[in-house]
């Protein structure tokens, strides 16, 4: 088979006109797909349906009258064991919340315009507040430092992690850097796990700001697809220890994607001097978060082998999607050459690069057929994707059968639109 940058006028015109009959007959059948997000879907949830049953109306709670109470503002013990075991540091450093990781990122950037971080300016005094975002990245982090109006800087990404010269560059040089997002493993969208030197070096840094922070957003540090092929990202807490930085990184977790989406329990980790100054606003902010949901959480899951186990079980269910999708790719397009994808080992996400200036039409074509994909430049700044080619693919949501469906379809519009491309139509 010849790669379509292989074809000469004619080739690529009757190619044209045998893809564009095959996409009209898929547009008949009126599919209504949805793959935007990476949602769980409802097999996975029904795996930690047993969840519901721990804490009811006989559960003992002698020793425990103060979890049906306010205050207890940093969590109770034992969630915070399971966030400190989840995230390889110690209770003192973990602050436990309510359901949403995306809560506290929103919370924490809020705080650094309001009151500022351990005594420094509130960047609402500040001309110029700019925040680095690795890309592809995270659409809603790039959505939450745009709704406080901060400037955002792409840097650019390969399989080891941000672009460190860059980012050591900006953070060393420019003090209205306050900031950068990360998801170091597993990344959304691209799969990929930083290395261990790209961890040093953000350890190792030595900001013009000295309210810089790292969000360090490990949202899929247990959500591997196979047992024993599986990325570890070095721990960024120790690493900031080590290196003299331990007041750099706030990191961040939750079970939305382990138990219940919109009904799990979220947490931070970060050093004592920041857990004291979050407190101190949490004191004015919070009651308390719902302490019962973090008890039912914990004592469902009563050790970290307990927690990987359940994690295993998500894996058999997540991990035929994402095979399946990329065989897909291997068969239907690897042969011409028109795009490249990731192959991750965990989180929910495979990245798919097109051909410049085909992101676009190709994830337009898939809505008019019926099937919806996150918007093209949604992991970029602004939402402007420089080269108009990478597109998020997230397998997780639609049944196998359904997958299928829209996964041949969204192979069928790569071939249209890369064609249309070369033919300048």
């Amino acid at each position: 088979m010849k790669a379509y940058q292989d074809m000469n006028q004619d080739e690529l015109k009757t190619l044209h006109q045998q893809l564009s009959k095959q996409y009209q007959d898929m547009k008949d059948l009126h599919l209504q797909l949805n793959m935007a997000r990476g949602k769980p879907d409802f097999s996975q949830v029904q795996l930690s349906m047993p969840l519901l049953d721990v804490i009811n109306s006989h559960y003992d709670f002698t020793d425990k009258k103060d979890y049906c109470n306010y205050g207890i503002l940093d969590g109770i013990d034992e969630a915070k064991q399971l966030f400190a075991d989840i995230l390889e540091t110690t209770p003192e450093h973990i602050i436990v919340y309510g359901n949403s990781s995306l809560t506290i990122m929103f919370d924490q950037i809020s705080r650094g315009f309001t009151h500022g971080y351990l005594g420094h300016t509130p960047w609402c005094h500040l001309d110029k507040v700019k925040f680095l975002c690795p890309v592809p990245g995270y659409d809603r982090h790039f959505a939450i430092t745009e709704r406080f109006g901060i400037e955002m800087i792409s840097i650019p990404m390969d399989e080891n992690g941000p672009d460190m010269d860059l980012v050591e560059k900006y953070v060393q040089e420019d003090e209205t850097v306050k900031g950068i997002w990360c998801v170091p493993q597993y990344s959304n969208p691209s799969g990929i796990t930083y290395s261990d030197e790209v961890v040093e070096r953000f350890a190792h840094l030595k900001p013009a700001a000295p309210d810089f922070r790292i969000f360090w957003d490990n949202a899929y540090i247990i959500h591997h697809l196979y047992d024993h092929h599986q990325d570890h990202v070095k721990n960024i807490l120790e690493a900031c220890q080590e290196a003299g930085n331990p007041d750099l990184v706030f990191e961040f977790c939750s079970t939305s994607k382990v138990t219940f989406p919109g009904a799990g329990v979220a947490a931070m980790a970060t050093s004592i001097n920041n857990k004291k100054d979050i407190l101190k606003h949490l004191t004015v902010q919070s009651i308390g978060h719902d302490k019962l949901n973090q008890l039912r959480h914990a004592q469902y899951f009563k050790s970290i082998e307990d927690l990987k186990h359940h994690m295993s079980q998500q894996a058999e269910l997540l991990r035929p999607k994402f095979e399946m999708v990329l065989d897909i790719f291997d068969k239907e397009l690897k042969p011409f050459h028109i795009g490249t994808w990731s192959h991750p080992l965990g989180g929910y996400f495979i990245t798919f690069e097109a051909m410049d200036n085909c992101a676009q039409d190709i994830v337009q074509k898939c809505k008019e057929a019926g099937v919806i994909l996150t918007d093209a430049g949604a992991t970029f700044p602004y939402g402007k994707d420089p080269h108009d080619s990478v597109i998020r693919i997230a397998p997780s949501y639609p049944p196998l059968n359904e997958l299928k469906q829209a996964t041949e379809l969204f192979v069928l519009c790569v071939k249209l639109v890369s064609v249309e491309k070369l033919l300048k139509l």
